[in-house]
């Protein structure tokens, strides 16, 4: 991999050139299984490897790629990125400016395994999922059962013509259950840990050992059932809501991960999901929430999707606060946008879904800090509210601002106590108004750090896998309503 990247680097250094860096990535690998009513529903294996190279002239970025990990084709990967450069520099007005990477010669970072998922037998993991789905078949009314797991596996070989280098190889995992219900013309599905596919982590297959889906999957497929004569959830204007940790998880991510993303600020990304309400300015003085909420991005977390060494741009992960306080005190950044905001180092955030895309500004592990509060007395001093578990759908505008939130489960809150199920339940608000409103916080028994293994962005779009840790959390005066 080393020959690699020096002959990657020796093509791109040509005239006009001030900067390249060479991605290696033998190999890139995948697996997804799944049982469905007992019986195998997905078994997908993939293995890939290419370079990706990016180059840099006073005024342009250019980016190429093959499918082809040798000398060679690094060559022709440097080659195409010099055309796309030099192609793209008359329309560019402005010098490009960025701050140092401050990365390693020769850095090295790897995921700690107990158990390397793709050396365990496909046999043993399918049997895992065949027992947890067939353990969320409690009634008649359990018309659907599945069960999936994933993993992904990926090497890297870092090189840039400022004398940084890393190699890194990084294990994510994760699975899930869920089962629909249908009765008397209602469906209801339900979820666990977490919806769309389960939770994930950095780790090996010991992970998803301890989700323990077996034990966890006759909660999921009763609650399913109860759902089916469960009433709506009631409508107000403004009530109490309290969000469990998964689906604040999410509320974090849409409103407050994306929104403070830079490129998006300075709308340089635009085209697949939107710009933001946030501006440069507001940075030190904008009140985005109440008083409990801080927010962290840390790439240096253990076990988070958002977890590595070195960025792809060779810059060493870091935490950074977002939100102190309520107010907004950074952003997500790279080098290039590091050096307009006026800060000397990068935030560390930009990553690649591959080496055949070039790196965009990406969440790491962005999280809700906890607070001091347990659940019970989040629930304390409500007179009137909802609870809101596991979501399953979202809608935010394209500059995160107004949005609406569905979740599998809510229930009633009435004098401290959470009631019955109700279904479909629904809450909306917009970014400011709603952080403003937390007034109470969860400790760290109610914190969970989730994985969100496809978060999309870009175009061509890239998948990320990025992690989001939080509490429970009450917040005050919120519309919700049954859908």
């Amino acid at each position: 991999m080393d020959d690699v990247v020096r002959a990657a680097l020796r093509a791109a250094l040509t005239s006009g050139i001030a900067y390249a860096d060479v991605r290696v990535l033998a190999p890139q690998r995948f697996e997804a299984l799944a049982v469905r009513n007992g019986e195998a529903s997905a078994l997908t294996a993939t293995s890939g490897a290419g370079v990706g190279v990016r180059v840099r002239t006073e005024r342009a970025w250019g980016f190429g790629t093959v499918a082809d990990p040798s000398a060679a084709g690094a060559r022709t990967a440097a080659r195409l990125a010099v055309r796309a450069a030099h192609a793209a520099e008359p329309t560019c007005r402005r010098p490009i400016a960025v701050v140092p990477s401050r990365g390693p010669e020769n850095g090295r970072y790897e995921t700690r395994l107990r158990r390397n998922p793709f050396d365990v037998d496909r046999a043993e993991k399918l049997g895992l999922l065949r027992d947890a789905e067939k353990a969320l078949h409690v009634g008649p009314e359990v018309k659907s059962g599945h069960a999936s797991m994933q993993a992904w596996e990926q090497v890297t070989r870092f090189g840039s013509s400022e004398g940084v280098g890393f190699t890194s190889r990084i294990v994510h995992v994760g699975a899930g259950v869920d089962a629909t219900a249908a009765a008397h013309g209602e469906v209801q599905r339900r979820s666990g840990p977490n919806s769309f596919g389960g939770d994930y982590g950095q780790a090996g297959y010991e992970f998803i050992e301890a989700l323990a889906l077996g034990e966890r999957a006759p909660t999921v497929g009763q609650q399913a059932v109860a759902l089916l004569d469960a009433p709506s959830c009631p409508s107000s204007a403004a009530t109490t809501v309290v969000l469990a940790t998964d689906q604040l998880a999410l509320q974090v991510h849409e409103s407050v991960g994306h929104a403070t993303e830079l490129d998006r600020i300075l709308a340089s990304e635009a085209g697949f999901a939107g710009t933001s309400f946030l501006a440069p300015a507001d940075r030190g003085s904008l009140r985005y929430g109440s008083e409990g909420m801080t927010i962290v991005a840390d790439a240096t977390e253990p076990n988070g999707l958002g977890t590595f060494g070195w960025d792809d741009e060779g810059c060493p992960a870091v935490r950074t606060t977002l939100v102190d306080r309520g107010r907004l005190v950074g952003f997500l950044t790279n080098r290039e946008t590091s050096a307009a905001l006026g800060v000397p180092t990068s935030g560390a955030t930009a990553r690649a879904g591959g080496f055949d895309r070039a790196p965009l500004i990406r969440m790491t592990n962005v999280d809700l800090q906890p607070g001091d509060r347990s659940f019970e007395e989040l629930l304390e001093g409500v007179r009137e509210g909802v609870y809101f578990e596991t979501n399953r759908s979202w809608s935010i505008d394209d500059k995160r601002l107004n949005f609406q939130f569905g979740t599998e489960v809510g229930r009633t809150i009435v004098r401290g106590e959470l009631g019955p199920l109700v279904r479909n339940p629904i809450y909306a608000g917009m970014t400011p108004q709603f952080w403003g409103s937390m007034d109470a916080v969860g400790d760290a028994s109610t914190w969970h750090l989730w994985g969100i293994p496809n978060c999309g962005k870009g175009q061509p779009i890239q998948a990320a896998r990025v992690g989001h840790g939080a509490p429970a959390a009450r917040f005050r005066n919120v519309r919700v309503w049954g859908g």
